[in-house]
């Protein structure tokens, strides 16, 4: 017996949807839900299996399908008869589309278990008309995806990721830098971008829409021919809209097209009250673009407690990854400090392995000069920190994974 749910909000195909479900001996119709929040208040108490709702439902997006799915419901989404509407339904993971014109199959949708127990009984895209799916085309290689990451403290995160895009770019490298520092970003402030619109927010939202193939170029500001900016959160309390998941996704598609810089936060600290399933955790944000790092460029102050806090942060990300592709970076090197850089590599060399040491110089100049006129370090012209961070990429170039 298959317990379902039907969303009922006066569309024409409803009073006939339900006559379909109440006359097959193996469905029962618990509750007719007024909206998406009713929906999901029904479905948390675990007495479903399915939910039959409209593909066009306003608010239904990848976010709601993922919570159903967390409750143990299936979607089942009636579509108007047109591609437009069942291609969405899929891209927000409803894999039972069942057309307007065919809701005599609609209960047998319903029953229908997709796993490979019944693959002989009929497949959802026969059910709803449709040609079954073509085979993919081969994927186009995938640009490498650098994390900037380092402790609290200031260390130079963001200096560094627009640094190193603006560099990659200058190499006519199409590259996109993301802002995704869940504590408020300062990629806009420091390249002199003024829309107060986020680029993250936006793009967060095509991807629970399911429209982030088609729409993916309007999240992005172009500020060269070779380097784009996905901008950050304008307040650092609008981290709750970032879904779990929802930066992954973003990665992906960007990787599909271009090198990709990520500028993250500073802690993966877990939240121990957060709740289990969909509900965002502040620091996810940092862990998952570490996760989807094919390298992570950890950055870290020259001083005794920037140094100090470089090593515990080398720690932290062996505990958290399997496998990390580190290459640590020190920045604001300067002679007054008292110490050599062999000196510097032979203490970080105790706390984890590492591809690389790099030292950046204390160039204040350079940095302001680029934050006053809001241009990239590469754009205010030469200085030692461009000359070092282009030797960074000198020794970054042809590395896609290190070996354990």
């Amino acid at each position: 017996m298959i317990v379902t749910l039907l969303v009922s909000t006066g569309a024409a195909w409803e009073s006939r949807a339900l006559t379909a479900l109440n006359e097959h001996p193996g469905v029962v119709v618990l509750k007719r839900c007024v909206d998406l929040d009713d929906l999901l208040a029904a479905a948390s108490a675990g007495q479903a299996q399915v939910a039959v709702l409209g593909a066009e439902l306003p608010g239904l997006d990848g976010a709601v399908v993922d919570q159903l799915r967390q409750y143990g419901v299936r979607a089942v989404a009636v579509a108007a008869d047109d591609d437009v509407a069942r291609a969405r339904a899929h891209r927000i993971g409803i894999d039972a589309v069942v057309a307007v014109d065919r809701l005599g199959d609609l209960a047998d949708a319903v029953v229908c278990d997709p796993g490979p127990a019944l693959s002989a009984a009929p497949t959802v895209a026969a059910l709803a008309g449709q040609p079954p799916p073509r085979a993919a085309a081969p994927a186009p290689q995938a640009g490498r995806v650098i994390a900037v990451w380092g402790p609290g403290g200031a260390p130079g995160r963001t200096t560094l990721a627009t640094a190193l895009a603006a560099e990659l770019a200058q190499r006519r490298l199409t590259t996109l830098l993301v802002d995704a520092d869940p504590y408020g970003g300062a990629v806009a402030q420091q390249l002199g971008v003024l829309d107060e619109v986020s680029g993250l927010l936006s793009a967060a939202r095509l991807v629970a829409a399911g429209s982030i193939d088609e729409r993916f170029a309007t999240v992005q500001r172009r500020l060269t021919d070779h380097l784009r900016v996905i901008t950050g959160l304008p307040r650092p309390d609008r981290w709750v809209e970032v879904r779990p998941g929802a930066l992954a996704e973003i990665v992906e598609q960007a990787r599909r097209e271009a090198q990709v810089v990520l500028d993250t936060g500073f802690s993966v600290e877990q939240d121990p009250v957060a709740d289990v399933g969909v509900r965002p955790e502040r620091n996810g944000l940092t862990v998952e673009a570490l996760e989807a790092a094919d390298e992570i460029l950890l950055v870290g102050s020259a001083d005794p407690v920037g140094l100090a806090r470089l090593a515990r942060a080398v720690t932290e990300a062996h505990e958290l990854l399997s496998a990390p592709v580190l290459r640590l970076v020190v920045n604001r090197m300067r002679p007054t400090l008292g110490w050599r850089e062999a000196d510097v590599v032979s203490m970080l060399a105790g706390f984890g392995h590492n591809v690389g040491v790099h030292f950046l110089p204390d160039d204040q100049p350079a940095v302001d000069r680029a934050l006053v006129a809001g241009r990239t370090l590469v754009e205010s012209g030469e200085s030692p920190l461009t000359r070092a961070v282009a030797g960074l990429v000198d020794a970054m170039a042809g590395l896609r994974v290190a070996t354990r």
